[in-house]
């Protein structure tokens, strides 16, 4: 018997289960968001093109809304036929919403003049860092460790996969080294050593909920970006080049990053579990980061010179993101208050 909410599109089969690891779909945070999550439902009309024209482009709303559409790609969610993913009236609001988005952010991610110039920015860790790795790894509490690790499990429950778009648009040197990076972010062979389910620990010995989408509600807007500017990338063969300046940045900046955050679960008690996450992520990113550099990025722009201006805004682009997010949350933080949406439950005692 097919449910509520499990309409099928016309002409598709209807849905009789879903599978158990498709989250449900997110409350909406605007007339946009209301939009594609009624359509998705099977029980509304898409957003017109001059409602997403007027929308905040980093706002709640926006970021939502494109959310609901890149989620399709991944695990979809719970009541929604899997024919959605490529439903056209779904894809051209989409592209209208990435339009929007990406026009935006060229603007005003405009760093750099070069790979190399970005790369170097990228390299040189500042001597009095200010941002949210330092604070927590200086003064946070284990309340913040929590909101933070809630926030990051939109895209860490997920690690490494809308880098793997780009697989099958490189070649020779790029595609070695991407595969190779990938290959351990993913384990290795091993299912217990998936990035993903490390993370997953990570969370149990904070004493969150693993579920996948969990907190996507708790979410705020700039957490959204950072975990859609990825899916932006990877879902477009024409910004393949900014894919690889985003893993690029990612990888760069981890080692360096992974230690501060080790030593702030350390310090605030966070459990092994969570302790492992960060110390596996400072001993492979180290590796990882002269991979990129010298096979991805070399391999890609030896063949395709033409992507230097690509790659440096993936780079542009991913600081951008990742600086708003630690603004909002370090604002939050230093105000005394929660940066979620939705209280997290109480922590629970370890179980790693």
């Amino acid at each position: 018997m097919t449910r509520a909410g499990d309409l099928a599109p016309p002409g598709y089969p209807e849905r009789m289960e879903h599978d158990r690891d498709e989250p449900p779909l997110p409350t909406p945070r605007g007339p946009l968001s209301r939009g594609v999550e009624a359509y998705l439902r099977g029980a509304g009309r898409l957003p017109r093109p001059e409602g997403i024209a007027r929308a905040q482009v980093y706002g709640d709303d926006l970021q939502l809304a494109l959310y609901l559409c890149y989620e399709l790609h991944y695990r979809g969610f719970a009541g929604v036929a899997p024919e959605r993913e490529w439903d056209p009236d779904l894809l051209r609001t989409r592209a209208a919403l990435e339009h929007r988005f990406l026009s935006v952010l060229r603007t005003d991610a405009r760093t750099h003049d070069s790979v190399d110039e970005a790369l170097r920015g990228l390299l040189v860790e500042p001597v009095h860092g200010t941002g949210v790795t330092h604070f927590l790894r200086d003064e946070g509490e284990l309340w913040q460790v929590r909101e933070y690790a809630a926030q990051r499990s939109l895209y860490h429950l997920k690690e490494a996969d809308p880098h793997a778009w780009v697989l099958p648009r490189l070649w020779g040197r790029a595609k070695a080294g991407m595969a190779a990076v990938e290959f351990d972010e993913w384990g290795g062979g091993r299912a217990d050593r998936v990035h993903a389910q490390l993370f997953a620990d990570l969370m149990t010995d904070l004493g969150l909920d693993t579920t996948y989408g969990r907190y996507l509600d708790a979410a705020t807007a700039e957490a959204l970006v950072t975990v859609n500017l990825m899916s932006l990338f990877g879902l477009h063969r024409a910004l393949r080049g900014a894919l690889v300046g985003h893993f690029a940045t990612v990888e760069i900046t981890s080692s360096p990053g992974s230690r501060r955050l080790a030593e702030a679960m350390r310090r605030t008690g966070a459990g092994p579990a969570a302790e492992h996450f960060y110390d596996e992520h400072v001993e492979a990113d180290a590796v990882h980061e002269q991979v990129v550099r010298h096979d991805v990025i070399g391999g890609l722009l030896e063949r395709e010179p033409h992507l230097a201006p690509d790659v440096t805004f993936g780079i542009d682009a991913t600081e951008f993101v990742e600086d708003r997010f630690g603004a909002r949350l370090l604002g939050d933080w230093h105000a005394s208050r929660s940066s979620l949406y939705a209280p997290l439950a109480p922590e629970m005692t370890h179980t790693s």
